[in-house]
């Protein structure tokens, strides 16, 4: 039975390519609501419903050449890589990040 989830889409839905960048893996404590879901709307973005309007506010993964890899890892370009470090840092998230090519092939 294929599963059809949100992460398996999004990765067939991105073009093959190979990219130079870092990949980004983190942890942080899933117990605490209040800094998970800080990060969670960080990295996937949200869509927030008042008056009958609709407003999306789009995740860092939304971003072009950043990947999702796996649960809590990423591969992010150089361009982005410090804007993701600040940001995890300024979450008191623990991460650590190393440097990567990810070459993607054609499904």
């Amino acid at each position: 039975m294929a599963r059809n989830d949100a992460s398996v889409r999004r990765a067939r839905a991105q073009r093959p390519i190979a990219m130079r960048g870092y990949i980004v893996t983190w942890d942080v404590d899933s117990r605490d609501r209040k800094h998970s879901s800080r990060l969670n709307r960080f990295l996937f973005g949200q869509t927030l419903r008042r008056g009958g309007k609709e407003y999306r506010y789009p995740g860092f993964l939304e971003r072009p050449g950043v990947r999702y890899l796996g649960q809590s890892v990423l591969f992010a370009p150089p361009s982005l890589a410090a804007a993701l470090n600040r940001t995890l840092c300024t979450l008191r998230v623990d991460h650590h990040s190393t440097s990567a090519t990810v070459s993607m092939a054609p499904a």
